[in-house]
């Protein structure tokens, strides 16, 4: 029956708003061709997509590609490098998931998707993540990037290192949000090859599908007329068996992005769509190098068995709430 997902994908979603689009559209959007030079409003994204990617998420065997080593913008994407970064402070024990995130005047100024942080608020590592990888929050996105390291640009320096470390040879970080650049400045710039490396890495830490695989969850619960209702912008959580994450993007420059991890029998494939024109078109596609991901692996109970955190399936965690 795999065959009938794109088209109930493109049903589940033809009634939904474009969260991102309508985000993305409060922030200043400058383009920039994926080398840095300047291309006011030129847009990069493809149908169906600029690359794309599937990999086996136990071995790392790619299932299928095209165009996988296309430079573009991740958007939002990107969000799974700060995610890996707090993670991994958090095993290291520089950082507890309880510790406090204090909100800077920079971070509550910041624009796009949010959670409508205020100057000396302070949440805690843990809600913040959620902010981060449910809501896809910008200005949760500065705040724990001042808190990990001082600042967003030594932040940044911590993104662009790790991506060294991992071999993600073709992406330059230059924010912490993917947000359009302001003047003066350069896209992120990333392929769907280097952001599948990305997505295997964030997928050793088991906590990832807990944040990721929520698909809703309030932000200041306890605050009456400031509680915000996050709702994820994956729309294939819930509609595809086995989804659990990871992250979607959108930027005008560059469309609709998803990074997709699913899990069914012990087995989980990772799929990259990067910089699609439309998001049915993004979402459909996804979906599809879903099943086709599947179909390329070997038979359960071929070859030997994935990472224990690479093939758990759906935390409860990640139920609606």
């Amino acid at each position: 029956m795999n065959w009938l997902l794109p088209a109930l994908l493109l049903l589940l979603t033809a009634g939904q708003p474009t969260a991102e689009a309508a985000a993305a559209k409060t922030a200043k959007s400058t383009a920039a061709s994926p080398a840095g030079t300047s291309a006011r409003g030129k847009v990069i994204s493809r149908d169906p997509w600029l690359g794309a990617i599937v990999l086996d998420a136990a071995t790392g065997k790619v299932l299928y590609e095209d165009q996988a080593d296309t430079k573009g913008y991740p958007a939002s994407v990107l969000k799974l490098m700060d995610l890996l970064i707090v993670l991994e402070k958090i095993e290291q024990k520089q950082l507890s998931p309880a510790d406090q995130v204090p909100v800077s005047a920079k971070a509550s100024h910041t624009g796009g998707s949010r959670v409508w942080l205020k100057e000396k608020e302070s949440f805690t590592v843990d809600e913040m993540l959620y902010a981060l990888m449910v809501q896809s929050a910008n200005d949760a996105a500065v705040a724990l990037a001042e808190k990990v390291a001082g600042s967003t640009d030594a932040f940044t320096e911590l993104m662009n290192r790790r991506a060294k470390e991992l071999g993600m040879n073709s992406t330059v970080f230059h924010s912490v949000h993917g947000l359009p650049p302001g003047k003066g400045q350069e896209h992120d710039v990333t392929t769907a090859r280097d952001l599948s490396i990305l997505c295997r890495e964030v997928l050793k830490h088991p906590d990832t599908l807990r944040y990721t695989s929520t698909r809703e969850r309030p932000f200041r619960p306890n605050v009456a007329g400031k509680t915000v209702i996050m709702r994820t912008h994956n729309h294939l959580l819930g509609h595809v068996e086995g989804c659990d994450g990871l992250k979607t993007g959108y930027i005008t420059a560059s469309g609709f992005s998803i990074a997709v991890t699913a899990a069914r029998q012990g087995q989980r494939v990772i799929v990259i769509v990067f910089d699609s024109t439309t998001l049915k078109v993004r979402d459909a596609k996804a979906a599809e190098l879903v099943a086709k991901g599947f179909a390329a692996l070997p038979a359960v109970g071929q070859g030997s068995a994935p990472p224990a955190s690479q093939r758990t399936a759906a935390p409860t965690a990640g139920r609606k709430k």
